[in-house]
């Protein structure tokens, strides 16, 4: 631990004054003695002061943070601070964040009574994934007279790694214990009547499908009874990410790609609670990672860490290698989640044949992200030369962009085109309605 004593302006103006006297025994000799009086009083009251402060070794800081920060979202970091003291302390606080972080709080003002602990918090908001450093805590506290002010550094240096958001996870797993899912604007895809898994008997209702009756139980009970069904589990969804150059410009503060990869994650846990089987696809012009799809928790964080390692490529994407890779590996019908981005017809192309032979076999979803800027472009007054070609340009680019939509329908492709904000939910909703539906 480093520490420091430094100086406050009331101590300063104190030592100011003993120059009054001192300026003045010139003429008087006996002011000396006032002065040498004064001083002597003073330095007594700073030494009261130094001994009934508390020392830096009185105080403790320990910080507590997850071992995963997740990208793009509200980080919460804890600073704890005791105070084995018997005197209170007002303190200021800084931590030694990376600084690539955003943060809400850089000093973190507070007290601290005596024998007590307080919580001091702030947020950090990642942009990136990868590794960082955290460095030391510094404290700067007042000492009980002020005539001075105490600084102490306290060593906290930690590593911590920056991941696809694990937060939404942890949220989405809180709201389904407690049946609130609609907070984050999720439908419930646990439709009664739907699908080939037994679920429960009831009574029979005019509502009901005549083939709904359930004859054994009817006979039984000795009135019409009813079985209900829920939809099939332990199906196959694999999220197919491309990692090419088309997924590296920002929306916001975010790349597309990391837009892509914590949907995907938590698309997969999703997936992972309802008993599916879920998998991973990366590729560039090659094929990246491969996970076949399984089921479990321990898939999940193989998911997890296999994202983190995830780096953009500088290269067109490779559709008919990967996604002919894809079905060559992936036999059982699947839901496949290809997470890309379009430009032209013609760069679309190979995406559409392929995704097309998919759709012989599996149930292909080609998600992609609207561009704000673009959209915004096209919807401006045109009041200038500039503004009437780039309008121009931006319609003809969203015209372009619906073709290869509406062809990827035609071809028995689902598709998913909505801003960066809305696209984890539209991709979850998509996968619960199709559940709820029996179509995988």
């Amino acid at each position: 631990m480093q520490s420091a004593m430094i100086p406050t302006f009331r101590l300063l103006a104190l030592l100011l004054l003993a120059a009054l006297p001192m300026a003045a025994a010139t003429l008087s000799s006996s002011l000396i003695w006032l002065t040498l009086v004064y001083l002597f009083v003073l330095m007594a009251f700073l030494i009261v002061d130094l001994v009934i402060t508390p020392a830096p070794s009185q105080i403790e800081a320990e910080r507590l943070n997850d071992s995963r920060l997740s990208i793009g979202a509200e980080n919460l970091i804890t600073i704890l601070l005791s105070n084995r003291s018997p005197r209170r302390v007002r303190f200021v606080l800084r931590d030694e964040f990376p600084y690539q972080f955003h943060y809400d709080q850089r000093f973190i003002e507070g007290e601290l009574n005596p024998y007590d602990i307080v919580e001091a918090r702030y947020h950090v908001r990642p942009l990136q994934r990868g590794d960082y450093h955290f460095g030391d805590i510094n404290i700067r506290y007042w000492s009980q007279l002020k005539f001075f002010l105490r600084q102490a550094r306290y060593p906290a240096q930690a590593s911590v790694k920056v991941y696809p958001n694990v937060l939404d996870v942890r949220r989405y797993d809180l709201l389904a214990r407690q049946g609130l899912l609609f907070e984050l604007g999720l439908r419930q895809s646990r439709i009664f009547g739907m699908g080939t898994e037994f679920e429960r008997l009831r009574d029979y209702t005019t509502d009901d499908e005549f083939r709904r009756i359930n004859w054994k139980a009817t006979a039984r009970r000795g009135k019409p009874i009813a079985a209900e069904y829920q939809t099939e589990r332990s199906q196959y969804v694999i999220s197919v990410i491309d990692t090419g150059r088309l997924m590296r410009p920002p929306i916001g503060d975010l790349a597309k790609l990391d837009y892509v990869m914590n949907t995907a994650l938590l698309l997969s846990y999703v997936a992972m609670l309802k008993g599916d089987h879920i998998g991973l696809l990366t590729f560039a012009d090659q094929v990246g990672t491969y996970l076949r799809p399984r089921t479990g928790k321990s898939q999940f964080y193989l998911m997890l860490e296999t994202l983190y390692n995830v780096h953009f490529q500088g290269v067109e994407a490779d559709y008919s290698q990967a996604l002919g890779y894809l079905g060559l590996k992936q036999k059982r019908r699947s839901l496949i989640v290809v997470f890309t981005d379009l430009v032209t017809l013609d760069a679309a192309r190979p995406l559409i044949a392929s995704l097309s032979r998919l759709a012989r076999r599996h149930l292909p979803l080609c998600v992609t992200i609207s561009d704000p800027n673009i959209t915004r472009l096209a919807g401006q007054p045109i009041d200038t030369t500039d503004s009437m070609y780039q309008r121009a340009v931006a319609e003809m680019l969203l015209d372009e962009r619906q073709i290869v939509l509406d062809t990827l329908n035609r071809s028995g492709v689902l598709t998913v085109d909505v801003p960066a904000d809305k696209l984890t939910l539209s991709v979850i909703n998509t996968y619960l309605e199709l559940k709820s539906k029996g179509k995988l």
